[in-house]
């Protein structure tokens, strides 16, 4: 997410409207439109790692990987509403039959798994609020995962009951991330493949 595209308080309608209609992506957040920023070599290598990770893994089964493309409303919808969140998130996995928001069908509303990778700029708002936003408004969420671009970091937020949510991290390139709502998981090694890390600062 970068800066507000515009000033003025946007409806839901609004935005959409507006989006429709551009070729660039922004996402929306209580009314304020954001022209999201662009990718760095090593977010854009981990985002394609992960869609060829999920593709193959995904084949056959009753679930199904989408792109970045894709929006993902965290809000519910009536004419007018201002307070809510579309978002593109890096990749998104729905399983069984998509929902959407119009018949249009390029807003979904039922993600079983997100997934973010995390850009300095962005991490902060991926962390919090929109983090927030999803656990809070997607019941059909069961999977958070963040995703380093900056160090061989995954961190994975699990639904459970009572709307606890069980936190657990991988750092090591020989690991694996199982993600069993998907029955996926995801080899580091692979997720990480030619992606150039900087030294550590002392």
């Amino acid at each position: 997410m970068g800066l507000p595209q515009t000033t003025p308080i946007c409806s839901f309608d609004d935005y959409l409207a507006f989006e429709r209609g551009e070729e660039d992506r922004h996402e929306y957040f209580d009314g304020q439109i954001y022209a999201m920023a662009g990718e760095s070599l090593e977010h854009s290598t981990i985002c394609f790692n992960l869609a060829t990770i999920l593709g193959s893994q995904l084949r056959g089964k009753p679930c199904r990987g989408l792109s970045p493309n894709m929006k993902v409303l965290s809000g519910q919808y009536c004419h007018g509403q201002t307070q809510g969140l579309f978002s593109y998130p890096d990749v998104t996995v729905v399983c069984g039959e998509p929902k959407f928001h119009d018949e249009r069908c390029d807003v979904l509303l039922n993600p079983t798994v997100i997934i973010e990778v995390l850009s300095p700029g962005t991490e902060l708002f991926d962390r919090g609020v929109k983090f927030h936003r999803y656990r809070s408004h997607l019941d059909s969420l069961q999977d958070f995962v963040l995703v380093s671009s900056q160090y061989p970091l995954v961190e994975l937020f699990q639904r459970q009951q009572a709307g606890f949510w069980l936190y657990s991290a991988l750092a090591d390139l020989d690991a694996r991330l199982a993600l069993p709502s998907i029955n996926c998981e995801l080899p580091l090694i692979e997720l990480y493949d030619r992606v150039v890390f900087l030294p550590l600062q002392a």
